[in-house]
């Protein structure tokens, strides 16, 4: 039953990579080749000035290959990998969340993920296009990150528990907004413990800036939702194929 399960949240996940890897190359991949395009022209004219010039170096894989072959790899193997742990998550969420059913448990599920996981983070260190961001930096950057990712989930489930926990006595309601009250002051205290990290040139376009921003997190919501959406789905649909021949044994 399990790994039935499991193979479906993998299945069900490459398919949601699939349809973000659509979402990437339509409205995300412009976005990157104007950002590129970009720090090539930054670093001619700091070749013909006084500035030191910025050296994005050569790259190992061609511009093509990331945007291509590269691009749709990365996403199919991320994509397996979470619908996988997605999987996991879910069944021990089952029957926890409330009277919500398969699809429901499905859709909070995903929810909670794509808060806790993108959301949340992006909040205090948002994506970056290329020529954003310095080399030298690139290692505390990616420690800040995964902590604050690491605080987020905590804080996440913390929050999931503790509002299972006063339900009874609150209401789901109450308990509900107790439980996002408590979530918001970890985030807060968190944004102001991890250090604030600004390297966006100062000419650097803000509009480009923004919609990257907002493509990336875009990207994440079509697949998180797909995911959940999904496998809500199939899994309702798989359990009242098992529960029919059940409902209409014929009486001895």
């Amino acid at each position: 039953m399990m790994g039935n399960l499991l193979l479906r949240g993998m299945m069900v996940g490459v398919l949601a990579g699939l349809l973000a890897f659509a979402f990437a190359k339509t409205f995300g991949e412009p976005l990157v080749d104007r950002a590129i395009a970009f720090e090539e022209q930054m670093s001619a004219a700091a070749a013909h000035g006084h500035a030191q010039p910025h050296e994005p170096g050569e790259a190992v894989v061609s511009r093509s290959v990331q945007a291509g072959v590269g691009l749709f790899t990365g996403l199919v193997v991320y994509s397996a990998a979470f619908g996988g742990l997605f999987t996991l998550v879910y069944a021990f969420a089952y029957g926890r969340l409330g009277d919500v059913g398969p699809r429901g448990t499905a859709a909070l599920v995903a929810l909670a993920c794509f808060v806790a996981l993108i959301a949340i983070p992006a909040l205090k260190y948002p994506a970056n296009p290329p020529a954003v961001g310095e080399a030298e930096t690139i290692g505390f950057r990616t420690v800040c990150f995964f902590t604050l990712i690491c605080v987020s989930v905590a804080a996440t489930a913390a929050a999931v528990v503790l509002t299972r926990i006063l339900a009874p006595k609150l209401g789901v309601w109450s308990a509900t907004l107790a439980g996002g009250a408590a979530l918001a002051v970890a985030i807060g205290t968190a944004f102001l413990v991890l250090p604030t990290i600004n390297e966006v040139p100062e000419n650097f376009p803000a509009t480009l800036l923004w919609q990257f921003r907002v493509s990336s997190l875009a990207m994440q919501a079509v697949f998180w939702a797909t995911l959940g959406l999904a496998f809500g789905a199939l899994t309702e649909r798989s359990l009242r194929r098992r529960l029919r021949p059940a409902a209409f044994t014929p009486a001895a």
